[in-house]
């Protein structure tokens, strides 16, 4: 997405096209465990699981201060996942490695998988000051250190819409010239790259030489993202884009999609459902903070996450949403980073029931002997109940299956030490009763 102007989409899509042309390789083996990786057309991550984007980007190179609290937002919201716009310094002011790194952190923090993405090279051969993907490259090599052990957590989109609908005939070889670069410099990561023609590819630059991309990739762990707008505003153009890469067993993504744009109305109802039933990731487009005409493409307004707007609704409530179809990273497990583990636990959960409405005060203790840094609680309410507002824990809501993590403040529960957190609901029924089992980090905990 191009800040501040609409996407170009330059053309329609054509009524026939040809198959890819290169259908691609025997997988390599990927590196045993060392982050996320790709088999059989598939993104898996480092403990081996299917994993499926579901997120939103978030613009970090125009408003930095706003990203920590923007993420914790999406991940209440249900995310699993963030693309975080990074700027090159070519057209706006450089993200350094040190926030590269702290973006990281509060990723990990809050148990999302960060997509980091070069912005600057938007629209190249079009858009005046637009950097080429050499220079991208030239990017993150200079913020390598921040990267580096980070496989697990991050995947590296290479530059954003790398070409507009000028010269995009450079696409293929420019970009396995960047991969290749990559590996080169010793990028072990999932990298993910973007089609041409302001990232809608409707001269089907990328989806015809995917292929031949994905086996000059050493490590064969690309992925490919296509950007839905206007181009793709009937079912049957949005199906037969996706269908065309997961029938040749090649992984690829939404990486952008909106519910209106100048350039047309996208079908965003079309999407959501055939990346649901392909297994395909989406990352809906923005958070908030869009100028420039396309302010109705913000998620929440004045970054305010009380104030969902009509498209926010639909990309984390409705169907095929991502409350719906996200499922958090495995690599988020029992296990935390520090080494502790999460699975001698006790809860106490404490209700006040007045019918058609309720109150929980939870307390969550450690009983085993390392503290637990980290943590998230998983229960089912008995009936109908619904969740309202929670303090001194973010919490989450799914048919009848709750989820609770931990606010900076209750982050750790020392060795033999607890927290203790609360929410109110209501009751449709007017009947309100106790969960029969938690889980912290996946550890069945003792009630009492």
């Amino acid at each position: 997405m191009r800040r501040g102007l609409a996407t170009a989409a330059g053309a329609l899509l054509a009524v026939a096209a040809s198959l890819l042309t290169a259908p691609p390789p025997a997988q390599a083996e990927p590196r045993a465990a060392s982050g996320f990786h790709v088999a059989d057309g598939r993104l898996l991550d480092a403990n081996g699981d299917d994993f499926v984007l579901r997120g939103v980007n978030h613009a970090h190179a125009w408003y930095p201060t706003r990203t920590p609290q923007a993420l914790k937002d999406i991940k209440a919201l249900g995310a699993n996942s963030v693309r975080v716009v990074l700027a090159t310094g070519d057209r706006w002011t450089r993200t350094t490695a040190a926030e590269v790194a702290a973006i990281i952190t509060e990723c990990k923090r809050d148990r999302l998988i960060c997509v980091l993405e070069a912005h600057d090279t938007t629209g190249y051969g079009e858009q005046a000051g637009a950097a080429s993907l050499a220079r991208a490259v030239d990017y993150w090599i200079g913020v390598q250190d921040a990267l580096r052990g980070q496989e697990k957590y991050v995947v590296l989109n290479l530059g954003n819409e790398p070409y507009g609908n000028s010269g995009y005939g450079a696409w293929t070889s420019d970009t396995q010239n960047a991969i290749a670069r990559m590996r080169a410099a010793g990028f072990g990561h999932t990298l993910m790259v973007d089609a041409p023609n302001w990232g809608q590819d409707w001269s089907f630059t990328m989806r015809d030489n995917a292929g031949k991309v994905f086996a000059a990739d050493p490590e064969r762990n690309t992925v490919f993202s296509i950007h839905m707008y206007g181009v793709f505003d009937t079912a049957a153009e949005v199906n037969d884009y996706l269908n065309r890469f997961t029938s040749q067993k090649l992984p690829v993504v939404v990486g952008e999609f909106g519910n209106d744009h100048s350039d047309g109305n996208p079908d965003e109802d079309a999407i959501m459902a055939a990346a649901r039933r392909l297994g395909v990731g989406y990352l809906g487009w923005s958070w908030s903070g869009n100028g420039g005409g396309v302010e109705y493409l913000d998620m929440a307004t004045g970054f305010d996450a009380s104030r969902l707007t009509g498209w926010g609704r639909r990309v984390f409530d409705g169907a095929d949403g991502i409350r719906q179809t996200a499922r958090e990273a495995g690599v988020f497990g029992s296990v935390p980073d520090d080494g502790s583990t999460g699975g001698s636990c006790a809860v106490t959960y404490r209700l006040s029931d007045w019918g058609n409405s309720f109150n929980a005060d939870v307390t969550v203790r450690n009983t085993g002997t390392t503290a637990v840094k980290g943590w998230r609680l998983d229960f089912a309410f008995p009936g109908e109940q619904k969740l309202d507002h929670a303090w001194n824990a973010r919490a989450t809501q799914q048919g009848r299956q709750v989820r609770a993590t931990n606010e900076s403040w209750t982050e750790t529960i020392p060795a033999g030490g607890a927290v203790s957190f609360g929410f109110n609901g209501s009751s449709i029924a007017g009947t309100n009763g106790v969960p029969a089992s938690f889980a912290l980090n996946g550890s069945t905990c003792t009630t009492s």
